[in-house]
């Protein structure tokens, strides 16, 4: 067989860092071209020099500085007349050296497979010589390349071979002359990015087969896409340029139906993609994706114009090339990466014209062998923590699973879905009891949000919330302090103890979900308040913003937690406000954010300020305990129903006392007990306060107690292994001193499984309106429903979360208490108020008593309609009034808006940026504790 013909070039822009090693390299070839000619295009660093000294000034064509890669090559060959049938082209870039032996490779690998028209190299890195960059190039639907090879993915020969591929990059890349002439070369609307891509689907369609061949190796600096030299050749911003190329080569190649699915799925992607950059804080990326998504539709006809080059094949060659592209499932699992990274902080999305994932620098060691993904996952200290808490959970609910309604306690019988909420929340005049136009308590909006995630189940979200509150807090605790408490077994331990505080056991089988809430973000202010005070400027500022809007979901549901917070923020932006600029500002930030959002909800409590001590659901008497004992305070236990003996926490209680004993770190010793005291204090004053006949709960100080307890614990906890190690009587107390640690937790969740959920919280809560009544209640009318000695109005159906709370006029109030008071002691003329207020009928919890019923029999203006074990209905005789709705508020419905609009603006400035540069001080512990 004739040996074939080779010409190389060599096309250089600004490469002097790398073009003499490639010429070097292109010069010992162990089988050199035939022709060689360099294409400088207005370098400015002395390439152009370079490659006269090498290749002669004959071989040497200087070129304009916008001049394109195709362009370059394709004036070159325009040079070089053609050599025959038999004849290849080398295409080299400046930054790109092949091994010795890469172009016999190429070439023995081009006579084995005959009908292989482009050939290319296995590139690696320039700087790592071991990392893999390319052996061939997929692409998806959306454009988005795809080398199918790990981040930082070392060459071990595990993709070697010669295998077919979508594409090869044009470094390096070995093509016959004739297919570049039938094809027509590279695009020249494509200077960079993507042109080999372009390339090698048009030779795939004309019926040829592109090849990468392993054997053959180049090293690759990728200046252009690394941004390691200036692009001259577009106005355009690489990651633009390259992201515009990507679409416009996908729509330009596939046929027309899948063309159109590819388009819709672009333009979803770039919307999706573009809001992402906006709320990680990139403008400059978000626009870039705008705009390369707008230069492809608003030029339709340049779009129809490279279509209709490359219809020939196109529909044929795509049943040979899409077994080659990037399968279905990777966009899924990008985009699964792509939110991963913006939650985590780094850029939602690589480099645009970036082919691989790799770092400047790594250690010099070989990748842990692979033990599953699902293994390594189940086996990481938080995700056990996580299933051990709701194994726990699971077992001590077990009462309360299964149910159809959840209620009691604090808990009103969860009924409705997530459009009931967002209907009470943005209406103007609640025509609920006796009718109420108060703004509905902020908290009904967070449930109605969480509500809608669960597909419109209220039930779902406050399940979760409460009964799942152990877990969620043991995740959030974990979480939280993975900047605060360095060493894992102590974090692992401080969240497990602290999701099992009694506050958390006695929130749930109260019903008290506000405490449930607060409980799980109470590490997340820790969290946020450490990096207001000690981290960098910016991201100190996104703290704040985010501290603001959980506070503001906090307050929402226990407004006590604002005066706890302020408190303790103020102090900190006194302490460290001389020390760190902006501490002060970003405090203020944080303490205004809930005050905004909550302003019209915080005014009603303004003027009634004992109900700052109340919290979301039903303030019943029978849920705390009149005096609460000192050691009760001491073992962090709020009082009332379903909590464990004062023992259970001994552990906790003697671990931090163990901790005033220690000589170092006296000052996170301070500060973890002076939060304690600072929340037992509060404990002492919120359960000696008397609202709407009973004492307020306790349990969100002690639960900030517990939180400063913990943490100086965890922080501590290192010095226990110091003091094991000096063996002796220090080892003996170390010991002793972490078993007792550990006792609290183990306690706890024995205790708990051991007796159950024990409090009026029960997963199978009556309906309290009878269904006779609802019959009869489809015009409007109410229902005066009488137990015991409370009575409340109902209208239509069992009232929705937060209803209960709606203030009510007090002359009104008085009136209906008045009448029914009447009607249960046997005095007549009490139906009539009744009827002017538009109630219809009276119902009566069980037990219903034989005097009870007598009276209300005796009475002319009321029948009865039902009697039995499950309570009693009696119907007024005499004409209802209808209560007409009073209209809303000129200003309700603006406020809603803005408040939305404060949400987002919120949200936006909470929303995590880039990651701070490597090297940049992470805050000191002793920082950390505060």
């Amino acid at each position: 067989m004739a040996r074939p013909c080779v010409t190389a070039i060599v096309v250089a822009h600004d490469g002097g860092r790398w073009l003499g090693e490639t010429l070097r390299a292109l010069a010992g070839q162990s089988r050199r071209p035939d022709r060689v000619a360099g294409v400088d295009n207005g370098s400015r660093d002395g390439s152009v020099d370079l490659l006269a000294r090498t290749l002669g000034r004959g071989n040497l064509i200087s070129l304009p500085r916008s001049t394109g890669f195709g362009e370059s090559v394709a004036t070159a060959l325009e040079r070089l007349p053609s050599a025959g049938p038999d004849e290849w082209i080398w295409l080299l870039h400046d930054d790109c050296a092949p091994d010795r032996r890469a172009l016999e490779a190429l070439l023995a690998a081009a006579e084995q497979h005959p009908k292989a028209a482009v050939l290319g190299p296995k590139l690696r890195d320039w700087l790592d010589r071991r990392l893999l960059l390319e052996v061939g190039v997929r692409v998806g639907r959306t454009g988005r390349r795809d080398t199918g090879l790990e981040p930082r993915e070392f060459d071990q020969g595990q993709h070697d071979g010669t295998h077919d591929v979508m594409a090869v990059s044009t470094a390096g890349m070995l093509i016959r002359r004739d297919v570049w002439e039938q094809v027509g070369g590279l695009d020249p609307f494509l200077p960079l990015f993507r042109d080999d891509l372009d390339l090698c689907w048009r030779v795939r369609n004309a019926g040829h087969r592109v090849l990468n061949v392993t054997s053959a190796v180049a090293w690759h600096a990728e200046a252009a896409a690394r941004r390691r030299r200036r692009i001259t050749v577009s106005g355009d911003h690489p990651r633009r340029l390259d992201r515009r190329n990507a679409i416009f080569v996908v729509m330009a190649n596939l046929p027309f139906g899948a063309m159109l699915w590819a388009l819709l799925r672009n333009v979803v992607g770039s919307a999706f993609r573009t809001l992402l950059f906006i709320v990680s804080k990139q403008p400059a990326n978000a626009l870039d994706e705008m705009v390369a998504m707008g230069s492809v539709l608003v030029h339709p006809f340049r779009l129809l114009r490279a279509r209709r080059a490359r219809r020939n094949g196109r529909k044929k060659g795509y049943n040979r090339t899409k077994r080659l592209m990037t399968p279905r499932g990777a966009a899924w699992r990008r985009l699964t990466d792509m939110i991963q990274s913006f939650l985590a902080g780094e850029a939602p999305v690589d480099s645009a014209g970036r082919h691989h994932h790799s770092s400047a620098e790594e250690e010099d060691e070989l990748p842990p062998p692979d033990t599953g993904a699902v293994k390594r996952f189940l086996s990481r200290p938080g995700v056990v923590l996580l299933l051990a808490l709701t194994a726990v959970s699971l077992v001590a609910e077990r009462s309360l699973l299964g149910g159809e309604r959840l209620g009691g306690g604090a808990l009103v019988p969860v009924t409705g879905g997530a459009s009931d909420l967002w209907a009470f929340y943005t209406e103007g005049f609640h025509d609920v009891g006796l009718g109420s136009d108060a703004w509905a308590p902020p908290y009904v909006a967070v449930l109605a949000v969480l509500s809608t995630l669960a597909l419109g189940k209220t039930w779902l979200a406050v399940s979760v919330l409460l009964l799942g509150s152990v877990p969620l807090a043991g995740a959030s605790a974990y979480l939280a302090t993975r900047h605060i408490i360095p060493a894992v077994p102590a974090r692992a331990w401080a969240a497990g103890t602290y999701a099992l505080l009694p506050v958390a056991t006695g929130a749930i089988a109260a019903g008290r979900l506000g405490t449930a809430v607060v409980f799980v973000l109470l590490p997340l202010y820790t969290s946020f308040g450490t990096v207001l005070l000690s981290g960098e400027r910016r991201r100190a500022r996104r703290a704040a913003w985010g501290l603001g809007l959980l506070l503001a979901v906090g307050t929402a549901f226990v407004p006590l937690v604002y005066p706890l917070f302020a408190v303790l923020g103020v102090l900190a932006a006194v302490a460290f406000g001389g020390v760190r600029r902006g501490v002060v500002t970003s405090m203020v930030i944080a303490l205004a954010v809930p005050v905004a959002l909550l302003f019209p909800w915080l005014a009603t409590l303004a003027a009634d300020p004992g109900k700052i001590l109340l919290e979301a659901g039903l303030h019943d008497p029978a849920l705390t305990d009149p005096v609460l004992a000192p050691e009760s305070l001491l073992a962090l236990s709020p009082g009332g129903p379903g909590l464990p003996p004062f023992w259970v926490t001994a552990g906790l209680i003697t671990a931090a006392l163990a901790a005033l004993l220690m000589r170092r770190q006296r000052m996170i010793v301070a500060i973890g007990w002076g939060v304690a005291l600072y929340g037992m204090l509060a404990a002492i004053l919120v359960s000696r306060v008397t609202v709407e006949g009973a004492r307020a709960w306790p349990g969100v100080p002690l639960a900030f107690a517990g939180t400063g307890l913990l943490v100086l614990v965890g922080l501590t906890a290192h010095r226990l292994a110091e003091l094991r190690a000096g063996g002796g009587l220090r080892k003996l107390g170390a010991t002793a001193v972490a078993a007792v640690a550990f006792s609290t937790p183990l306690l706890a969740a024995g205790f708990w499984v051991a007796g159950g959920v024990r409090g009026p919280l029960v997963g199978d809560a009556p309906d309290v309106l009878p269904a006779l009544a609802t019959t009869y209640s489809r015009n409007g009318e109410r229902t005066l429903v009488i137990e015991g000695s409370a009575f409340t109005v109902l209208h239509a159906r069992t009232p929705l979360i937060g209803e209960a709370e709606l203030p009510v006029a007090s002359g009104g109030r008085t009136q209906v208490r008045a009448a029914a008071e009447g009607l249960a002691g046997g005095r007549g003329g009490d139906a009539a108020t009744l009827a002017r207020h538009g109630i219809a009928m009276v119902a009566v919890a069980p037990p219903v008593s034989p005097e009870l019923a007598r009276r209300l029999d005796s009475q002319p203006s009321l029948q009865r309609m039902s009697l039995s074990d499950a309570g009693g209905l009696w119907r007024l005789t005499e004409p209802v009034t209808r209560v007409p709705a009073r209209p809303d508020s000129a200003l309700h419905t603006p406020w809603l808006w803005a408040q939305a609009a404060l949400v987002l603006v919120a949200v936006v400035m909470a929303a995590p940026g880039r990651r701070p540069p490597e090297g940049v001080e992470s805050p000191s512990v002793a920082l950390a504790g505060a």
